[in-house]
């Protein structure tokens, strides 16, 4: 039998690895499963206990892989099923485990089944997908003609008409990934032996990309208009739908009962409220471990993702605080600022210039001993920064460059488009991964599929590693500190200060052991508003200053983006 106690991830650290990006064996310029092999030693390094890799299956790239045409091979820009197996030893010879990406919601059009789904109106298949005739009235093709007003997250309307068979599927992110339809169980249960044999090959979870979108209103009406070119907003058709739950409670009992260890369910859920959360992770209900929210990732948006608004730090308390709250109880939470979906948090919410490394340190401390799961994505524990996006060139992501080419056709300035939407694109994530300062960054021999960051001669993961003082060290402190104390994990949560516009403060507490966490997310010297004399005798258990501030510090006052985790013992109540 395992030894593994089944709920084992509440003390574990995640690794999100993006391989186009993270390091090129074969010299291609694209990052692959040989490359990874070779750099698990960095990884492994930090201390982390599962790696998740985003999507490795033949595709045709229309969406880096999230429009998957083959689940169950590997792309050959990666490599091959024998280059993961080799992969999946290694990682599990270094003691962690493994998760891959399931993009479940949807497939690539060059997928066989939708080959076979669009054939014809006969086809045995056809019902995998949704499929829809024109609106009553309507000829195919005709303005107005698509089922429904609804529009896709990349831009343009969500449904696409197939000339061949005059009909339309849909396609809530792009034409290129249509929907699979869940509502016919072949479709359901060809997916869980997708899981089974991966399982079987030997991984040990999934992250299950946007999963909470499977289950969709079978009327699929109109939503109300949006400001994105009119068109509507069918997400109360298909996020958390009317059989979300039953879906996933079917997959629990299809898949992961009847396995021997314990598999790991993550649950990316665009639009979940924080009471679903609490639902699909209630270990009573047998669904998810934890969920990806995207609220607290939102705070910063205006009426759009492309209209940015104003960061105000209590906002992100105001969610966090909710979500740790909510799920106190029942459920579980996941804790990230950085993906492959997120501008790098350095230059979002801390300090990418001057004070880079303390920043960074201290957003990782701030967010680390949250109670949930820590996520890592590529570059996040060197402090990589956003990218340098100033030209229409420079976007290459299928979803901004979509946004840039439908607002310039409307006559938008390009140098306010570019500024505006390279705020939020997902290119500021996909930079190569910079291991050295040589040329490419050491990421590959030749040029890369995407520019290296400049910053890499003196931001790479060499550097880093020699560097005692580094994020990446920190980062190492952190992981080793979820790993052996166990009010990290375990202790309930209390959120001081909510109405302070600079001090993000809180406290963590498990019998007799409490925990102050302290974050100044300000490039000034702050004023701590708490009676902190009462933790004078604390001790200090990890901060991010170097020597010289160290020595001056004030224990009333933080230093310019400052971090402190204090520890006493105090009498249980």
């Amino acid at each position: 039998m395992s030894q593994l106690a089944p709920d084992w991830w509440k003390s574990a650290v995640v690794y999100q690895i993006y391989p186009r990006s993270f390091a090129d064996a074969n010299g291609d310029g694209i990052g692959d499963l040989q490359g990874i092999i070779d750099r698990l030693d960095h990884v492994a390094g930090l201390g982390v206990d599962v790696v998740w890799l985003s999507p490795i299956y033949p595709s045709p790239q229309a969406d880096n892989g999230y429009d998957v045409s083959d689940y169950l091979g590997i792309d050959p820009i990666y490599g091959t099923i024998e280059d993961f197996q080799r992969l999946l030893r290694e990682v599990h010879a270094l003691g962690m485990k493994l998760v891959m990406d399931l993009v479940f919601n949807h497939t690539s059009d060059a997928h066989p089944w939708f080959v076979a789904s669009r054939s014809g109106r006969d086809d045995p298949k056809r019902d995998w997908y949704w499929w829809r005739p024109p609106r009553d009235g309507k000829a195919p093709g005709s303005p107005g003609a698509e089922p429904t007003n609804w529009g896709a997250a990349f831009s343009g309307p969500a449904w696409t008409l197939d000339p061949r068979t005059g009909e339309y599927y849909l396609g809530v992110f792009s034409p290129r990934q249509p929907d699979l339809n869940w509502e016919n169980p072949q479709v359901r249960h060809a997916l869980y032996e997708v899981m089974r044999i991966w399982l079987d090959r030997g991984v040990d979870g999934f992250r299950l990309d946007v999963i909470n979108h499977v289950s969709k209103d079978p009327r699929l009406p109109d939503g109300e208009p949006t400001v994105l070119g009119g068109s509507g907003d069918g997400s109360p058709w298909f996020v958390a739908g009317p059989r979300i739950h039953e879906f996933m409670q079917e997959m629990h009992r299809e898949v992961v009962a009847p396995r021997r260890d314990p598999v790991l369910l993550i649950g990316e859920m665009p639009g979940c409220t924080v009471d679903e959360a609490a639902r699909f992770t209630d270990p009573d209900r047998h669904e998810l471990d934890m969920v990806f929210t995207f609220e607290h990732v939102q705070i910063d948006h205006g009426a759009t993702k492309w209209q940015p608004g104003t960061f105000d730090l209590r906002d992100l308390k105001a969610s966090l605080d909710r979500w740790q709250t909510t799920l106190a109880q029942r459920g579980w939470n996941s804790l990230y600022l950085n993906n492959h979906d997120q501008p790098r948090a350095v230059s979002r919410f801390g300090d990418d210039g001057r004070y880079r490394v303390r920043s960074a340190k201290m957003l990782a401390t701030v967010l680390h001993l949250h109670r949930g799961t820590p996520f890592v994505y590529q570059g996040e524990e060197l402090g990589m920064p956003n990218a340098p996006l100033t030209r229409v060139e420079d976007l290459v992501d299928v979803e901004s460059r979509n946004q840039v080419a439908r607002e310039l056709a409307e006559g938008a300035d390009p140098d306010e488009v570019v500024a505006r939407v390279g705020r939020f694109a997902r290119d500021n994530a996909r930079t190569p991964m910079q291991w050295d300062d040589s040329q490419h960054a050491d990421f590959s021999s030749t040029e890369p599929w995407y520019p290296v960051l400049v910053e890499h001669e003196t931001i790479n993961a060499r550097h880093a590693r020699a560097d005692p003082g580094s994020v990446y060290h920190h980062y190492r402190r952190l992981i080793e500190l979820r790993h052996t104390e166990a009010t990290v994990v375990h202790g309930d949560f209390t959120m001081l200060l909510p109405e302070d516009p600079d001090v993000y403060a809180y406290t963590r507490r498990l019998r007799d052991v409490e925990l102050l966490v302290l974050g100044n997310f300000t490039g000034e010297t702050v004023a701590v508003d708490l009676p902190l004399a009462a933790w004078s005798d604390a001790e200090l258990l990890i901060d991010n200053l170097d020597v010289p501030d160290a020595a001056t510090r004030e224990p009333d006052r933080l230093r310019p983006w400052e971090a402190r985790v204090l520890r006493r013992r105090r009498t249980p109540e």
